[in-house]
């Protein structure tokens, strides 16, 4: 199968995810069910593989070693203007969902997602949102993490400029970030 192929019709996906662990096994996963996986682990090698490629779909992370995924969903549509993109986040959260699909994204999942779900979203026309918190408080971890990824988003990914504006080193900032959602 031609690799340079473009359009939404060829079955090149583009993996972009930070945990090379998690990267091979969805890799493995996806090939299976038919897709031809580019893995990548970084924003640069992101674009450089989508120039070389022109990916028809796009798995996409939304932390990548503390830079956002969301910086990345315009330049890969300017690269590849048919992409379907899922972005797969261990926190979902509706603003974030809300700006990643207003940027172009396609799908919004949360981890864990097994590959029928990444398939099925990748394929999917019907949108589906997180689903609303539940009316219980967060926890203070919860609601500190909510509030890092929301001024994270507002700064366009931007991880100095968050740890600038949130008053903090910003080593304590990517610490924070590279950190599990916490859970309620």
């Amino acid at each position: 199968m031609s690799m340079k192929k473009e359009g939404r019709e060829d079955r090149i996906l583009l993996i972009v995810e930070d945990d090379e662990c998690l990267r091979g096994r969805l890799s493995r996963a996806l090939a299976r069910r038919g897709y031809v996986p580019v893995e990548t682990g970084s924003v640069r090698e992101a674009l450089a593989s989508a120039e070389k490629y022109r990916p028809g779909y796009v798995l996409l992370d939304l932390n990548l070693a503390g830079e956002s995924g969301l910086a990345l969903i315009e330049p890969l549509l300017a690269i590849s203007p048919l992409a379907r993109i899922v972005v797969l986040t261990g926190f979902a959260c509706i603003p974030t969902a809300v700006r990643a699909i207003k940027l172009g994204a396609s799908q919004y999942l949360a981890k864990p997602a097994n590959a029928d779900e990444i398939s099925r979203a990748l394929s999917d026309d019907t949108l589906k949102l997180p689903e609303q918190p539940s009316s219980e408080l967060l926890t203070v971890r919860g609601l500190e993490w909510e509030y890092i990824q929301r001024a994270l988003a507002e700064h366009g990914g931007n991880v100095t400029a968050t740890a600038e504006a949130l008053k903090m080193h910003r080593r304590s900032l990517q610490r924070k970030l590279a950190r599990r959602r916490p859970y309620d």
